[in-house]
């Protein structure tokens, strides 16, 4: 409809053009002839009325069209968002693709570069059609005039040409530095970096930085405003050249038989308008090139971006139906995109249905990046992962997902209720659910206290009554999140580092009572959940180095396990 729309604004903005270049003719013809006032209030009547015509549609398509543009532009946010959150997981740890979606979402908001690019068109049409309409009215005097006029078209669309393969140059090589100058403004305005920033002294060096890449832009856009000075002023001598040759051949044709038969004062004065119009609309037309390509260019990242695989279109369609009943990791090795380092280097190990694993290991051993593939977040550089027996890249994805739940260390709750961020749908009238299990991980004093109980809005951000909790508070809240999902897999990442070892034990001993019979993962630095579960696995530098019950791997002394047991065992004692 916005396609529509701009289409008939184009003719109502044309017709008015044409129609102010045609019709004086015939009263200026009548003023100088016969003057009868019948035919002079017609002509009179004609101009008017058609130019408030053309004038209430063209006012009222603006109306309408304004209105459409804010719907699209949110039309453009609201694919955007939905995009991101249906990419592949891997694209948006991949520093490509992340660079990707920043210019991505600057042609989106910043340039609005899809509404700028239609308007364009719009405009584009509006010149075209206009041009052709005058060109018919300046036939009709003289072919010559006319092959002329397309002359110096040409030439524009050459001088047009050069400049806008400078200009496609120019913005794909000021991106990066322009990327750097977004990014150090943007810490100012992020305020959950503003306790470093005030504690540190740093604000002196932010604005520094900034400065640097605003003088280096500065210098950048002087080289590109002297190029397109240069370039506009090509283009005025050229209409210039066009509105002399026209005027001068029109009045000669008022005052001579030279090149024709004699025009009357109406004629001269509708070929001179045609003539003015039409080198105003050569020029428009110029300018309407340039930023259809310049906003072409924006908008590339844009559709880059918006082309990527979603991940509910990867994989198979098995659905997934029963419970986990198995996991195995065959020869599973794997490294990062852009990465030459193995981060897991040839695993495999099995897990059975109800089985408390813990995976423990030192900072960077791989043990988080072994959870993200058995989510489907990234796919095995070598290996297979199999569950029920099945590669997980068999199943459809939505189902998928709902078979396991997973807490991570950088979990997040959400400007929503507490509900909300428990049960991930919108406000329910029966919120018991929600309730027990805020109980169950020990919030229910918590809860209890606050105004609007279990409907109270997390943060300040957007509501001054918000309410702000602790680290251990919110990572309670991230741990009923996973418990209410009923999944029949149950990942704990590390969401316990804000708590003391006391406190995490007693999370994690708990937690275990919560999950039952189901299959659950626990992964932490600290040994607490290692004592309770059936196995732990043990990670070093990629590889497995045991996979035992606890009290096995404490008679190797030996062993990873061994040491960091003891190293924290001081924290577990009674």
């Amino acid at each position: 409809m916005y396609i529509v729309l701009l289409f008939l604004n184009t003719l109502a903005s044309s017709g008015q053009v044409l129609i102010n270049v045609v019709l004086p003719k015939f009263l200026i013809d009548e003023l100088l002839g016969g003057r009868q006032s019948k035919r002079l209030l017609l002509f009179g009547g004609i101009i008017v009325l058609s130019n408030l015509l053309f004038a209430w549609l063209t006012m009222t398509m603006k109306r309408v069209m304004d209105e459409k543009g804010i719907f699209m532009r949110e039309k453009m946010n609201h694919l955007m968002s939905e995009k991101i959150m249906k990419v592949e997981y891997s694209y948006l740890e991949n520093p490509y693709y992340l660079d990707l979606k920043e210019r991505a979402v600057f042609a989106s908001n910043n340039q609005s570069a899809m509404e700028n690019l239609i308007i364009s068109v719009g405009n584009l049409l509006n010149s075209i059609v206009t041009l052709i309409g005058l060109l018919a009215v300046i036939f009709s005097l003289s072919l010559a005039l006319v092959l002329f006029l397309l002359v110096t078209i040409i030439i524009t669309f050459v001088a047009q040409k050069k400049f806008m393969k400078y200009q496609q140059n120019f913005f794909s090589e000021i991106i990066p530095v322009n990327r750097k100058y977004g990014y150090y403004v943007g810490l100012a305005y992020n305020d959950k970096l503003q306790k470093d920033i005030r504690l540190y002294g740093m604000s002196p060096m932010l604005t520094k930085r900034v400065r640097q890449y605003n003088d280096e832009i500065n210098v950048w856009f002087t080289k590109y405003y002297t190029a397109q000075g240069k370039y506009a002023g090509l283009l005025r001598i050229i209409n210039d050249l066009q509105a002399a040759i026209a005027y001068g051949y029109v009045g000669v044709r008022v005052i001579t038989n030279w090149f024709g038969e004699k025009i009357g004062i109406g004629s001269f004065t509708m070929y001179v308008t045609a003539a003015i119009k039409f080198t105003s609309s050569v020029m428009a037309l110029g300018e309407e090139v340039i930023r259809i390509t310049q906003f072409l260019g924006y908008l590339q990242p844009f559709m880059e971006f918006m082309d990527l695989p979603e991940e509910e279109k990867v994989g198979g369609d098995l659905p997934f139906q029963s419970s986990v009943d198995s996991i195995r990791f065959e020869h599973v090795t794997f490294q990062y995109p852009g990465s030459e380092k193995q981060v897991l280097k040839d695993i495999s190990f099995e897990i059975q249905k109800g089985e408390k694993i813990s995976i423990v290991g030192l900072n960077g051993a791989g043990k988080t990046t072994l959870i993200k593939l058995l989510c489907r977040l990234y796919r095995p550089t070598e290996g297979k992962i199999y569950i029920n027996d099945h590669d997980i890249f068999e199943y459809d994805h939505k189902s998928y997902m709902k078979s396991m739940a997973a807490v991570f260390q950088d979990y997040r709750l959400f400007a929503f209720t507490m509900e909300e961020n428990i049960t991930c749908k919108e406000p329910q009238e029966d919120t018991k659910k929600a309730s027990e299990l805020l109980e169950k991980v020990g919030l229910k004093e918590k809860v209890e206290s606050l105004p609007n109980g279990i409907h109270s809005l997390f943060g300040k951000a957007y509501d001054e009554d918000g309410i702000e909790m602790s680290g251990g508070e919110s990572q309670k809240v991230a741990i009923a999140r996973a418990l209410y999902k009923e999944a029949s897999l149950i990942i704990l990442d590390e969401p316990t580092s804000a708590l003391d070892p006391l406190a995490e034990a007693e999370i994690y001993e708990n937690f275990n009572q919560l999950v039952g019979d189901k299959t659950a993962l626990y992964i932490s630095h600290r040994m607490s959940s290692s004592v309770f579960c059936d196995k732990i696995l043990v990670i070093d530098g990629g590889v497995i180095s045991d996979y035992d019950s606890h009290a096995k791997l404490m008679e190797k002394q030996d062993s990873l396990y061994y040491k960091l047991f003891n190293s924290q065992a001081v924290n577990y004692s009674s």
